[in-house]
């Protein structure tokens, strides 16, 4: 997943180098071309994709203590 992100954000960083140099082009455009066509979708896409890996380790993280809870005995409390 991460080698697709890292080559979209290549060709967008080239796109926006290529609109920055360009006699036409601005800064404001590369600016507006790398975040439009670059950060925001791959921002997006990596939020996307992580959601099973993040609903898997909050699973796991709730069988856990889940487990903690149940296996311990709970203290004893003396009666003064």
């Amino acid at each position: 997943m991460y080698l697709v992100l890292f080559a979209w954000l290549f060709v967008t960083v080239l796109m926006a180098l290529a609109e920055a140099t360009s006699p036409q082009g601005s800064i404001v455009g590369a600016v507006v071309t790398l975040v439009g066509y670059g950060l925001l979708p791959c921002a997006l896409l990596a939020y996307l994709l992580g959601t099973p890996g993040r609903k898997r380790r909050l699973r796991e993280a709730d069988e856990r203590a889940e487990a903690a809870t149940h296996g311990a005995v709970p203290p004893e409390r003396k009666e003064t």
